[in-house]
């Protein structure tokens, strides 16, 4: 029997995803690629295949699950398997170079970028902001993971040069301008089957961690849990939401065979938005989805099942 094979890192993201396929009935298998062996002399099983493999999977001691995924995702590509977000996908998904690349390329603007590998590199970077505010982040990262503001170059040194530094998990430090948004806000955009499903408003007024995973509520700061009720919702999904650059989004993604993603943008004080990540292993967080009675995993789910339907018409024809 054919089946939705799930290729991930984390248990904690993925069963959402399994709770809709079982009420749904779709038939999966999860592949959690912490570590393992791919055999090249044997073809892979029929089925649809779905990567939800994370750029942040170092975080969870789990370093060479990308790699590895890669590997994977190769050897069902080369047996004509269907792999949603794909080896194209997890490119982008591991290198915000990449992505704002692609980004630029399909008219989307994003903030001015350098990448550095070396600390005497970053700084040199940092020179070329003339004096105003400017972040450093992780070229592959996840969840806002890394994110440092600076508003001066001496600030950035006392970092780089101290005992505080963290060192980017693939070496590639990015020096980016910072974007002064007159709201304590970003917002994301999801996307399923390559189209917009909805958008979701996060507040940054506590930080930069922005995964929105239930899982990653407990014990952090940057989520919407706690002992107390927060005056508003941490994330909360937006009404009759437009924007024109949502067609250069489903542009991107087409173009890069990205099947599911959330792609996250922010608003200058002239009200330009300027997009910074696209996230091919998207989240969505329950207590707005409750709220505003939208559900990212069930339609998810159910493109999975249509995909899987599609799969098992055709070869029966």
């Amino acid at each position: 029997m054919k089946k939705v094979y799930i290729i991930h890192e984390n248990d904690e993201w993925t069963n959402h995803l399994i709770k809709r396929l079982d009420e749904l009935q779709v038939p999966y298998e999860a592949w959690h690629l912490d570590q393992g062996t791919v055999n090249l002399a044997e073809a892979p099983p029929e089925g649809i295949f779905y990567s939800r493999m994370s750029a942040s999977s170092h975080t969870r001691g789990h370093r060479y699950a990308p790699e590895l995924a890669a590997s994977v995702i190769a050897w069902l590509e080369a047996h004509g398997r269907k792999v949603l977000n794909g080896s194209r996908a997890l490119q982008l998904e591991v290198s915000k170079v990449a992505q704002y690349l692609e980004l630029e390329a399909h008219g989307v603007r994003t903030p001015k970028t350098i990448a550095a590998v070396g600390k005497d590199q970053i700084l040199q970077a940092a020179e070329q902001f003339s004096g105003k505010p400017f972040i450093t982040k992780h070229n592959r990262a996840g969840k806002g993971l890394g994110v440092q503001l600076f508003h001066s170059y001496q600030g950035l040194k006392e970092y780089v040069l101290g005992p505080d530094f963290e060192e980017p998990v693939d070496g590639v430090t990015l020096v980016q301008e910072y974007i002064d948004s007159p709201e304590s806000y970003i917002t994301r955009c999801e996307f399923v089957g390559g189209k917009f499903v909805y958008a979701v408003r996060v507040d940054t007024s506590e930080g930069f961690e922005l995964c929105p995973a239930d899982a990653c509520q407990i014990g952090d700061l940057f989520c919407p849990v706690g002992e107390e009720t927060p005056a508003k919702p941490k994330f909360q999904i937006v009404e009759n939401f437009h924007e024109e650059v949502i067609e250069n989004y489903e542009s991107v993604l087409a173009d890069n065979q990205i099947h599911v993603a959330g792609i996250e943008f922010i608003k200058d004080i002239d009200g330009t938005i300027f997009t910074y990540d696209i996230n091919t292993n998207t989240n969505y967080n329950s207590d707005a989805e409750a709220a505003a009675g939208k559900y990212g995993m069930l339609e998810l789910a159910r493109f999975l099942r249509q995909e899987l339907d599609s799969l098992t018409t055709a070869s029966v024809s």
